[in-house]
């Protein structure tokens, strides 16, 4: 049985997980399974989500449009991402499911 993979579903489900994840508790685990399977400028990219959305938490209480605005960044990013390397559309299938392990 052959399985297909649909991209955009891969992009928007990780894209969703990273941002859960630069907030979540679990970041630093995260982080570490993403500089080594993605590299180090996915990680940076990662960590400063977390700066901002940290500091979104503490300048305004947790203002959701930042939340919404690096979901739609990580989208893009992960989108050009697998235009480059579409044999990393199963690392971020697994990092996205990460999340429902925590």
């Amino acid at each position: 049985m052959t399985t297909v993979t649909h991209q955009p579903r891969v992009i928007w489900n990780a894209a969703r997980a990273f941002v859960v994840m630069a907030e979540a508790p679990y970041y630093q685990d995260f982080a570490e399974q993403v500089r080594r399977r993605l590299g180090p400028d996915v990680h940076d990219a990662l960590s400063t989500t977390r700066e901002r959305l940290l500091d979104n938490q503490v300048r305004t209480g947790g203002d959701r449009r930042v939340a919404d605005i690096e979901r739609g960044a990580w989208r893009v990013r992960l989108e050009e991402l697998l235009r480059s390397r579409p044999d990393l559309a199963d690392v971020l299938l697994e990092l996205s499911t990460t999340v429902l392990r925590y």
